[in-house]
């Protein structure tokens, strides 16, 4: 999403540590083409104004012009205020309520509601919460079955309501049915408009006071820009939110308004939506997002995804393994399966310190690869992926027929492989120092 702003100031910034001292005039031209990198962005005006003005006069201070590196101080100053402009630091869900707490999810019709209901049910599982799907939008006939048909993919329990039900009905019956299963966060997915009318603020005020929801929570389509900052703004001054979710972050949308929301509304934003699994929703870091934003990874993201795909004890067997080079085929598809639930390769990659925009993009990285090489490994038997020297030319037939591939795309595999064993054979009698031989710089 962040892709031409951070390319943009990618540049400001290469030609910023390129001096050896910095003046008013190199600062101030950084900084007009930091504040178009910004508005071409579609964040807010008023909002760039501002963060401008804060950065141009902490750029002119002392802490940069006694600097012995000033570009990477102008840097460093750019990425704190870019962090407070998204909100300083990560606001979680208040659920400390009594009982059943009620998540009430509202917006616009077509924003994602119902998806995020689902997504968020699937977050607070892995917090060890019991989630309960609320389907209370009885006007658009579709969206039961899909909060129903989503619950049951997922394995969650959802309220039985139907379209004859009344939307404050459904939502007292649920809580009912929360209270005697034992469930203790009830998702209440809402009704929503093509557009705002009082007729559906006056039901979603019905809904808040019988049911004193602990988080209202807007869900928002980030491609639709600064009027999602607007729709924050109109529905916060009647319900007063607790905060936002952004979805399709990870479309085509310029970002202004993951950079607006906060600074316009004084509302955080608590998730962003980073694709069309139920999986993909991820709280939303302003630090961390601001470092992406400027190049400088994120790391703690990466490792909390890679907490969340790893199985400790499986790792630790895998470490035996590998010390012992025993590392099979079969080991190498179940390490591969690991990393494809952290989520895209090529936004994994991007997650790391040091890694060029522009390199990023030249990577020809189609994470489809990695389901041909899960078919190949499967194609085989137990002993193959243990003895992956047996594989000999008419196993490779039989392989690449049983996965649907060509028979050099099994070579291609196996020849991978091999290499991966050289490296870990070489870990094993090296060390650091050979780890820093097959290192590409």
């Amino acid at each position: 999403m962040f892709d031409n702003l951070s390319d943009k100031l990618d540049s400001v910034f290469k030609k910023l540590k390129g001096r050896g001292t910095l003046n008013e005039k190199n600062i101030e031209d950084g900084l007009k083409q930091v504040r178009m990198a910004l508005l071409e962005a579609d964040v807010n005006y008023r909002v760039v104004k501002d963060v401008i003005l804060d950065i141009k006069n902490r750029a002119l201070g002392t802490e940069v012009m006694k600097s012995l590196t000033p570009g990477q101080q102008v840097i460093k100053i750019v990425n704190d205020e870019f962090t407070r402009m998204m909100g300083s630091s990560h606001e979680g869900l208040d659920l400390s309520g009594k009982g059943p707490v009620s998540i009430m999810l509202v917006g616009l019709q077509g924003s994602g509601k119902t998806t995020t209901a689902g997504k968020l049910a699937y977050y607070l599982s892995n917090q060890g919460r019991k989630p309960f799907l609320v389907p209370a939008d009885v006007y658009r006939p579709a969206a039961i079955e899909q909060l129903k048909k989503i619950g049951k993919q997922l394995g969650f329990p959802v309220f039985d309501s139907n379209p004859d039900m009344k939307p404050l009905k459904i939502c007292q019956a649920a809580r009912n049915e929360a209270v005697k299963q034992g469930y203790d966060t009830m998702l209440l997915d809402t009704a929503g408009r093509l557009h705002q009318d009082e007729e559906l603020m006056a039901e979603l005020d019905l809904l808040k006071k019988a049911m004193n929801p602990s988080e209202i929570l807007l869900v928002a389509d980030a491609m639709t820009g600064q009027d999602a900052v607007n729709i924050a703004l109109s529905f916060d001054k009647r319900l007063d939110l607790s905060g936002v979710v952004l979805t399709k972050m990870d479309g085509d949308a310029r970002g202004g308004a993951a950079l607006s929301i906060n600074a316009v509304t004084g509302k955080p934003l608590k998730f962003i939506g980073v694709g069309e699994k139920l999986q993909a929703l991820e709280p939303f870091h302003p630090d961390r997002m601001a470092s992406r934003i400027l190049g400088m990874g994120d790391t703690l993201s990466f490792i909390e995804k890679a907490q969340e795909a790893v199985d400790q004890k499986e790792a630790e067997k895998l470490e035996k393994k590998l010390k012992k080079n025993r590392f099979t085929l079969e080991d190498f598809r179940n390490q591969m399966q690991s990393v494809r639930k952290m989520g895209s390769i090529k936004d994994l990659i991007g997650m790391i310190p040091g890694i060029n925009k522009k390199q990023l993009k030249g990577m020809n990285i189609d994470d489809k690869e990695f389901g041909k090489i899960e078919a190949i490994i499967n194609s085989m038997t137990p002993e193959e992926r243990k003895k992956h020297l047996i594989i000999k030319a008419s196993r490779k037939k039989r392989i690449a027929k049983g996965s649907g591939v060509k028979v050099q795309d099994v070579n291609k595999l196996l020849k991978s492989y091999a290499q991966t064993m050289k490296m870990i054979k070489k870990f094993n009698k090296g060390g650091m120092r050979s780890i820093q031989d097959m290192l590409p710089f």
